[in-house]
């Protein structure tokens, strides 16, 4: 799993799964905490994530809502997007085409 970018826009490639979640969940707590606005996660390049993964993910929404930012999950791959609609994730979670 790799992440790149500033603490407006990260690119999240390769796998988020158990492995790859605590090195994802602190680079994604940093990226929240040092700026300001929507903080865009690009999944154009995200091969799969597992449940810990998606608990990450989670953790950053909860934590960029108590900083008065808000997480904006960009480009999710489809067979991704099918995981957050079957648990209602979508619902939650702001999710740009």
């Amino acid at each position: 799993m790799h992440i790149r970018g500033d603490h407006a826009r990260l690119v999240v490639a390769g796998r988020l799964d158990v492995r790859s979640a605590a090195d994802a969940r602190s680079a994604l707590h940093r990226a929240v905490d040092t700026g300001d606005g929507d903080l865009v996660l690009d999944l154009a390049q995200l091969d799969s994530w597992d449940a810990t993964g998606l608990g990450v993910i989670m953790g950053t929404h909860r934590r960029a809502g108590r900083c008065g930012r808000r997480l904006v999950l960009h480009d999710v791959p489809p067979r991704m997007r099918r995981v957050l609609v079957a648990t209602r994730l979508h619902r939650v979670l702001t999710i740009a085409p």
